[in-house]
């Protein structure tokens, strides 16, 4: 007699799972982690996670009783037929659209390969279900666009490519053999070798629900310590003074507060605290806030620079428009925050963009292509020869506080390293230690 297995969401984070008595569905469901009976209920519940659902499923499919379904079951079904088990409903269950059914490590190769003829490599309208169902992953747990895009970026390349290797029960003889040609041919440094090793796990660990014990030993690239190249001060003023416009004032903002390109960039004018000296960094690098501080001589030049921003804003607000995008969900709560002066990006482009889902025409913040050849241009009139970019004035920002005597907690939180290891690679650039020692070939 076939039967059904229900699995809804009824408590938060837990699943219920409804069946007629069966010895080997208890047996399966006594042995998943975390799970519970309720005696009263006559209900099991099970952790509302993705590697638990996935262990459920392969469990309950691996005995060859039961098709994976969605919604309700037929009931006009033989009796005859396969047991089936039912989601209810099927968004609620697998919020981030995980495949329905649970890929067992032994049917992968099958899955890569038809994923492989069906993928079109660095394009994403025709993404397969296995990079979509990545994709929504990411955005469920937040990871940043730009991680979101090199992930995917790797997701794809090794998909395309992993239909060449042997078939075989471990992942970790594919991963490798995709590290070393990676390696090898195309000659990546090791930072990119990590970044693709780290899309991989989480295709596998995040969406395919496999625990990451079964990986094995998977090779990783040593990352190799470099210098950070920093600019002196005086390097730091000529190229300053070779600048003009928003790109200089940019480019002191990023010297004088230690800011990334990014974090300049996509600064909005809240952002600023004039009366104590302060920027607040918002969803910096690892999704992270900080404060760092504001130069004193910038004031006078930010303050001109915010007379002609909100003068810019109330023109496009009295032609209608005047919107800005907003993070997360700010534009549902606050509906009037996307013309509030102090959401808007306190350096924004020149021509308005319009959306195309409402029609709505604003202004972005102004792209980094051009900060970073207004610093290249600067660099190359200074006759500076060191490989100085927009990075290199945080790099300089830290290594000439420390030169001042700054304790390096401090440049720490202003930097906003998690870390303090991190910071330490500065004090290899120090005016003190080999630089401040007399080499004795001097006094000979």
């Amino acid at each position: 007699m076939a039967i059904t297995i229900t699995i809804l969401e009824t408590l938060e984070g837990y699943y219920s799972v409804q069946f007629p008595f069966d010895t080997p569905v208890f047996d399966i469901l006594r042995a998943i982690p975390g799970s519970r009976h309720d005696g009263q209920t006559r209900l099991w519940t099970i952790p509302q996670t993705r590697p638990t659902i996935n262990t459920l499923l392969f469990a309950l499919w691996k005995t060859g009783r039961f098709n994976i379904s969605e919604g309700e079951p037929d009931k006009n079904s033989s009796l005859d037929s396969p047991s089936a088990v039912t989601r209810i409903p099927p968004q609620r269950i697998i919020p981030d659209r995980i495949p329905a059914l649970p890929v067992p490590p032994d049917t992968l190769d099958a899955l890569f390969k038809s994923e492989a003829r069906n993928q079109l490599v660095g394009t994403k309208a025709k993404d397969p279900q296995l990079v979509s169902a990545c994709r929504d992953a990411l955005r469920t747990l937040h990871y940043s666009p730009r991680t979101e895009e090199s992930y995917l970026h790797w997701i794809r390349l090794y998909l395309a490519s992993s239909g060449k290797h042997q078939s075989g029960h471990s992942v970790e003889p594919k991963i490798n053999a995709f590290l070393t040609n990676l390696a090898l041919k195309e000659n990546i440094s090791s930072s990119t070798q990590n970044q693709a090793l780290a899309a991989l796990l989480f295709m596998y660990r995040r969406v395919l629900g496999l625990d990451p014990g079964q990986l094995g030993e998977i090779i990783r690239a040593k990352k190799p310590i470099h210098l950070p190249v920093v600019m002196t001060r005086a390097e730091v003023k000529t190229v300053l003074s070779l600048m003009t416009g928003d790109t200089k004032l940019m480019a002191a903002i990023m010297y004088g507060g230690g800011l990334r390109l990014n974090e300049c960039v996509t600064m909005r004018v809240q952002d600023l605290d004039f009366e104590s000296r302060s920027i607040a960094v918002k969803c910096g690098k690892g999704a992270k806030d900080r404060v760092t501080m504001l130069p004193g001589t910038l004031v006078a030049p930010l303050q001109e620079h915010l007379a002609l921003v909100k003068a810019l804003h109330e023109k496009d607000l009295a032609e209608g428009w005047g919107h800005v995008l907003l993070p997360n969900s700010i534009a549902k709560k606050y509906t009037n925050a996307a013309t509030d002066w102090r959401w808007q990006w306190l350096f924004p482009q020149r021509r308005r963009w319009r959306n195309s889902q409402n029609g709505l025409e604003g202004r972005h913040h102004v792209d980094e292509t051009i900060v970073q050849r207004a610093v290249k241009e600067a660099v190359l009139l200074a006759g500076i020869t060191k490989r100085a970019s927009c990075h290199t004035f945080r790099h300089s920002f830290a290594t000439h506080l420390l030169e001042g005597g700054y304790d390096i907690r401090t440049v720490q939180e202003l930097l906003g390293h998690s870390d303090v290891r991190t910071t330490q690679i500065y004090t290899h650039v120090l005016n003190k230690g080999p630089g401040g020692v007399r080499s004795p070939f001097d006094v000979l």
